[in-house]
């Protein structure tokens, strides 16, 4: 009798669960749906449609369209969001008995101080309420500056400095061949960085997949962790709309001849290539985009061409109006030459001839998913796991070769615990292991929890509060932990006038390339240090925000970054072998200013930005290398009818330091001939719609004026490239 109570009672629970699992599948549910124009009723892709009150929205596809399922019969209020346009509400729109369908005209706004990120504290803010300092690259970046290479696009970022392939935001990297960031890159929140030399692969990511990139600058470890002590950089990637969208790129340029003669290593004509081909389609709850990139570079330099293949697969499925299943799928494989630095000053294009013919070979690919599940309108959750596989091989005389498989899971949870309180919270994991012949063979592992509080006074005050607890382990090695604390404040002074400041800690462990990378290439030995300790930092900033008027927004920032056993690639004068080591003390101070403007009912816009820097080592009182101390930035955008015409010229001084280690050693010659950077570029567009064609031409002269200099030790940037793309979106 006992036993078969207990199944009975067991039986019940199970029709009741049954009952209530089933019980909303079997009620009515309503969609809204509809498309989203400008005021000359064209689409606008990547607005954000909102269901006021509740955490349900989507975005608008390239075809300007929206679709929000499974929805109760209910009056809801929906907001409608984009960069560079007037927000709007539409309130009290009764769902009963059939869905909506709604035509939503957007007005154009000169310069939107509202722009919405994500990155700063994982979930949706307006850029102007942040305690800390953001820029946000727009889609149309890349197309009209023919952008295939995400890396070149952050050089047009204010207070970012591209060495080669290596990020710095506000001075806090140098160049460190390949090993290591302090920056973390993310694709739709998902880290993507490698597992054996914990180092960016900018080329991986889709660029015509691209939706916008935020870029959080200052230290970022209080949610992010190791990898973000000096800022973090997110690729939103592109929506599906309801209808089928095929999207095909196709473009040419070539190289001019070097400014002397005697650099013309070459007679042929030195071209690069691009087609893309992407298709998005929406099956039932299904959506689902594809993209395809193939990249050809003969380059200006001997050995430095490369060619690539790069594939992206999304994939959305909604479960329900609560939840839904993510799936991203990244792949990038190549085959590159190597050109590290030139033979000599008179053969600045042609590498030392040890190093001739040498290349590589390397396959990335990424698999992510992301589970988002609304259980309320004040609480929901976010799992996001991935596997990063990386494996490369080079064909020289070291024959150096890895194979890296990182993986990585965080669960997240949003909860607005009371009116204006928000709390995020989560937990985080990664395992990596790796099979090298240059770093060994070694594992890694780490764990992370975070917590962030942000409150919102009633009077215009918003504070923020987080910390987050990290620990790390190389093989081996004893393991290291951090507790990175930071807190900021917001205050709007006026509707125009903001007030912003933030302190905050940083933490960044060791790489496994770092710690163990034994290898010879070019003339450069490097060796290991497994005793490298993390490195660890307090950031400071101040800043304001001023809306001057509708047409002109000035922005305005003092940062102090104060570093601890900063890791920092070195010479050892006694043998000349490379390593890394923990320089004592560093400290990099500065300033950022940043204004746009705009005439003419916007069809002038002009923007202007400029970085002060003040990055030493205060152990060896001298510059920390590769950080200039002015940067500038000016774009100007002209519109008439269907044509665009626009200019950029960046500007960074001298550098006081570089790798002059490798000079004097005799490895790089002519190493200390350097100059500032100067460089205007100039574009121009053409809107094919006049025709009826769902077209538009790009042109594009870039360093106008062929002006030679060095991002890199003795390695000369490109020279005046011209090019030619067309895009067709069907």
């Amino acid at each position: 009798m006992i036993f078969s109570a207990n199944k009975t009672g067991l039986l019940k629970k199970i029709i009741f669960i049954l009952m209530f699992a089933v019980a909303p599948l079997l009620s009515q549910n309503f969609h809204i749906n509809g498309i989203v124009t400008d005021s000359t009723n064209n689409p606008l892709p990547g607005v954000n449609v909102k269901i006021i009150g509740t955490k349900l929205g989507t975005a608008t596809g390239v075809d300007g369209k929206f679709f929000i399922g499974n929805l109760k019969s209910s009056i809801y209020s929906l907001e409608f969001s984009s960069i560079g346009y007037k927000t709007k509400i539409i309130s009290n729109l009764v769902l009963k008995d059939r869905p909506l369908t709604l035509n939503v005209e957007l007005q154009q706004q000169a310069i939107e101080s509202q722009q919405i990120v994500v990155t700063a504290s994982k979930y949706a803010q307006r850029l102007a309420d942040l305690p800390v300092s953001a820029s946000i690259i727009h889609a149309n970046l890349f197309e009209k500056k023919d952008i295939n290479d995400l890396k070149d696009a952050m050089r047009y970022v204010p207070g970012v400095n591209m060495i080669d392939d290596q990020i710095s935001i506000r001075g806090s990297s140098g160049y460190s061949r390949g090993a290591g960031t302090r920056v973390l890159l993310e694709i739709d929140g998902i880290p993507y960085y490698t597992g054996d030399t914990g180092e960016i692969i900018w080329e991986i990511i889709p660029t015509p997949e691209i939706e916008r990139v935020e870029v959080i600058k200052g230290a970022s470890s209080s949610l992010y962790g190791s990898s973000a002590i000096g800022g973090v950089v997110n690729v939103i990637t592109k929506g599906i709309g309801n209808k089928p969208v095929t999207y095909i790129k196709t473009s040419i340029g070539a190289y001019d001849k070097p400014s002397y003669s005697i650099w013309n290593w070459s007679n042929e004509l030195r071209t690069f290539t691009g087609l893309t081909a992407a298709h998005s389609q929406r099956f039932g709850n299904l959506g689902l985009s594809v993209s395809l990139t193939r990249l050809s570079n003969m380059s200006y330099k001997q050995s430095g061409y490369y060619t690539r293949f790069i594939g992206f697969i999304k994939g959305v499925y909604d479960f329900s109006s609560t939840s839904s299943l993510t799936f991203l799928a990244n792949s990038m494989n190549q085959h590159d030459g190597t050109f590290l630095y030139w033979k000599d000053s008179r053969d600045a294009l042609i590498p030392p001839a040890a190093d001739e013919g040498e290349s590589v070979t390397s396959g990335r690919y990424m698999f992510g998913a992301i589970y988002k599940y609304v259980l309320s309108n004040n609480f929901f959750l976010n799992i996001r796991g991935s596997y990063y596989r990386n494996d490369w091989a080079d064909q020289t005389s070291a024959q150096n070769k890895s194979l890296s498989n990182l993986y990585r899971l965080e669960v997240q949870t949003n909860a607005n615990l009371f009116n204006n309180f928000i709390l995020v919270s989560g937990i985080e994991a990664t395992a990596d292991n790796v099979t090298s012949n240059i770093f060994s063979n070694q594992t890694a592992k780490g764990f992370g929890i975070y917590s962030q509080a942000d409150y919102k006074f009633q009077f215009p005050l918003s504070t923020t509060f987080g910390i987050r607890y990290d620990y790390s382990k190389l093989s081996n090695q004893i393991g290291v932990s951090a507790l990175s604390p930071k807190t900021g404040l917001n205050y709007r002074l006026t509707n125009r006038l903001s007030l912003r400041s933030s302190l905050g800690t940083g933490f960044r462990a060791p790489t496994l390339s770092e710690a163990y990378t034994s290898t010879s290439t070019s003339g450069i030995t490097i060796r290991p240090n497994p005793n490298l300790k993390p490195e660890s930092n307090w950031t400071f900033e101040v800043g304001a925000n001023y809306q001057l008027t509708n047409n002109i927004n000035l922005d305005a920032a003092l940062f102090d970054n104060e570093y601890y056993d900063f890791i920092e690639p070195t010479v050892d004068p006694t043998d000349g072998f490379v390593h890394f080591e923990n320089v004592t003390r560093a400290r990099i101070q500065g300033f950022e200013f940043n204004s746009n403007y705009s005439f003419f009912e916007n069809h002038l816009r002009l923007s202007l930005n400029y970085t002060y820097l003040w990055a030493r080592d205060l152990q060896l009182h001298q510059a920390l290398k590769y950080r200039p101390r002015h940067m500038a930035l000016a774009s100007v955008d002209y519109s008439i009818g269907n044509f665009d015409f626009g200019a950029d010229f960046r500007y960074s001084s001298k550098v006081e330091e570089m790798d002059f280690e490798l000079v004097t050693l005799g490895v790089v010659k002519d190493g200390r001939k350097r100059v500032d950077i100067q460089v205007l570029d100039l574009r121009a567009d053409y809107n094919l719609k006049h025709f009826g064609i769902p077209a538009k031409i790009f042109f594009n002269v870039n360093n106008v004026f062929n002006y030679n200099y060095v991002e890199l030790i003795a390695n000369i940037a490109p020279i005046r490239n011209y090019s030619l793309s067309m895009e067709f979106v069907f």
